[in-house]
């Protein structure tokens, strides 16, 4: 038996940061944000020798095995692999599991686009699937968070798990530790159109988000009212991506980009560097309207609203700075898993 799964990495559009904590259970956070089709993908084989091994298909000889007990140290690598089988014995089989487990995920981490959280929900997934666990978007979602943020204390936000399991456009809203996921339907001719006007350009450089997401939130506890009214921008500025992206009204979307980005820059200083400045500037000088950084900033990817055919002539401008612009289109579905028997293999 092979049980297999995947769920897709995100583009947030607008609200980025605001489902951080303090600042979602001070004020509450808004977030709009749009699934793509990369994915993280799981593939699980249950095995019956009392070992766990997890492995990376794209990396020969590159893994780890283990007895199977209760608790496995999340050290070393495949920590977010270790945190979930951790908690899933904990909280449901009460008992050691035995498998292989292999992971791949088609961005590079650090790359903005949610590549952790994403990859702990396609695990969970994979053990939902295995288990025949009774869970629901819901709650695979804030049982990724909890893995990720309080088990194993990596810092972030709540916006990446959610996005992961439902998938599509969703409009989410974050309230102290309630979250509301608002699906949007979007016409299909509005999509489309929007994946062809957005770049997605990868800077070839990474970032770690805990350490920009630690100084957001240092920022809000020493109330620096620069930052919360930076924050307080941003999820204004989600509800108006709401309503362009529902009525077709796509052209506007360059400008509350471009206003989030002054936005997002205050809300800690590490977004920001002079390579990400310069490449954002090249890219509007080249015809773009507005952009952004994917994710908590400092590196990764960038995307750029391109009117018209401007996109070509700006991802022309950004081939000097070596990075590279990725080809993509928006997906409706979340989290997928399946089972294969032996005999159908």
């Amino acid at each position: 038996m092979i049980i297999r799964s995947k769920a897709p990495l995100r583009l947030g559009l607008a609200g980025g940061g605001t489902d951080v904590s303090p600042f979602s259970d001070i004020y509450g956070g808004t977030i709009l944000n749009a699934t793509v089709n990369m994915y993280a993908y799981t593939t699980l084989e249950p095995l019956d020798n009392g070992q766990i091994v997890f492995e990376n298909p794209a990396k020969e000889d590159f893994g780890e095995t283990f007895d199977a007990a209760d608790e496995i140290s999340p050290e070393g690598y495949f920590i977010l692999h270790k945190g979930v089988y951790n908690r899933i014995v904990k909280q449901f089989t009460h008992k050691p599991l035995s498998f292989k487990m292999s992971t791949f995920v088609d961005a590079p981490p650090g790359s903005g686009l949610g590549t952790s959280s994403t990859l702990v929900v396609s695990i969970l997934g994979a053990f939902v699937e295995w288990l025949k666990l009774p869970l629901g978007e819901y709650d695979i979602a804030k049982l990724a968070y909890e893995i990720e943020r309080i088990d194993l204390q990596m810092a972030g936000g709540k916006q990446d798990q959610y996005a992961a399991t439902f998938g599509g456009f969703n409009y989410m809203e974050f309230i102290g530790d309630n979250v509301i996921v608002n699906p949007l339907h979007i016409r299909q001719r509005y999509s489309d159109e929007l994946a062809h006007n957005l770049v997605l350009y990868h800077t070839a450089t990474s970032h770690v988000s805990a350490q920009i997401i630690e100084e957001q939130q240092k920022n809000v506890q020493a109330k620096k009212q620069k930052s919360i009214d930076a924050m307080l921008a941003l999820k204004e500025q989600a509800a108006q991506m709401k309503e362009v992206l529902l009525k077709g009204d796509l052209d506007a979307i360059g400008k509350i980009l471009d206003e989030g980005w002054k936005h997002k820059k205050q809300m800690a200083d590490s977004v920001s560097n002079a390579f990400i400045d310069e490449v954002y500037e090249e890219a509007m000088s080249a015809g773009a309207t507005g952009g952004k950084i994917s994710g908590a900033g400092g590196g990764g990817f960038m995307f750029f609203y391109c009117p018209s055919n401007a996109r070509y002539k700006v991802i022309d401008h950004l081939a000097k700075f070596g990075g590279q612009s990725k080809r993509y289109e928006f997906v409706t579905e979340g989290l997928k898993t399946w089972t294969m028997d032996d005999k159908m293999m």
